[in-house]
């Protein structure tokens, strides 16, 4: 079974999508900030428990250690990027959705080990972005979107709450000023290419996370897409091996004859 898609009927837009009349609520930005604040600070430990599958690869480079249920990140523009924090979650059974990314390809997808089976586009919301996400995140475990028209912060923070509340885990590209973390490729290098001919079959990245629970900023490298595997980790691989050949130079220089010479 594909990947359902969804289209959005455009209808006259509205100051507040996610409810209410905004031009009533403009006055209230700064109290529900506050309340987020608050709220944020409160529900912390519980968060901190209620973790989603994420996949091995990305899993130590995030807060927690994984993707928290009822959390927000932004991501940098990237769909290999997306699908790479959808996989975790979607081969585990969760419900995947993406809104507002037409370029999001399923057969790439489903070879980063999302479940096409499990999972709902909405490629072209148009304004109605805010309205949609809010929806669907009442029946799906993980979301990512990509925003249309910019949102007011009290709009953005209505989200917020909602995905809390539901237990939904969303994932922004670009600024959201609820995040949990920022998570972005800041390096990427393809291969595959020969000498005029050949295909682009992987591509080298680095992934940094920026969180507000950490000053200093994770990173790791990995294959995204890795020409086998989908997704893959290399700086552990270099790790282990490093760890390896001093384990070998240890093991040489140990023996009995070498401290007799």
């Amino acid at each position: 079974m594909p990947a359902l898609a969804l289209s959005v009927v455009e209808e006259p837009p509205v100051d507040d999508p996610v409810g209410g009349t905004g031009a009533a609520r403009v006055e209230t930005v700064d109290t529900v900030q506050a309340l987020q604040a608050r709220i944020d600070s409160l529900q912390r430990t519980r968060l901190d428990t209620r973790l989603l599958p994420t996949h091995e690869a990305l899993a130590d480079l995030l807060p927690a250690g994984g993707l928290q249920e009822g959390a927000v990140y932004t991501l940098s523009p990237s769909s290999a990027l997306t699908m790479a924090l959808l996989a975790g979650p979607s081969a585990a059974g969760a419900w995947c959705g993406v809104v507002g990314m037409p370029e999001f390809g399923i057969e790439a997808a489903e070879a980063m080990g999302i479940d096409l089976d499990r999972l709902v586009l909405v490629p072209h919301p148009g304004d109605q972005w805010l309205t949609v996400t809010a929806a669907i995140a009442d029946a799906l475990s993980v979301i990512a979107v990509r925003p249309g028209r910019a949102a007011s912060d009290g709009a953005i923070a209505k989200l917020a709450g909602r995905v809390r509340e539901r237990g939904s885990t969303l994932l922004v590209t670009g600024a959201c000023p609820q995040a949990e973390a920022m998570i972005s490729i800041t390096e990427s290098r393809w291969s595959g290419l020969g000498d005029g001919y050949g295909y682009l079959s992987e591509r080298e990245v680095t992934i940094t996370v920026s969180s507000r629970r950490s000053p200093r900023p994770r990173s790791g490298r990995l294959l995204l897409p890795d020409g086998e595997l989908g997704i893959r980790r290399l700086d552990r691989a270099d790790a282990a091996a490093r760890g390896d050949a001093t384990q070998r130079a240890h093991d040489r220089w140990s023996t009995p004859a070498r401290r007799a010479g």
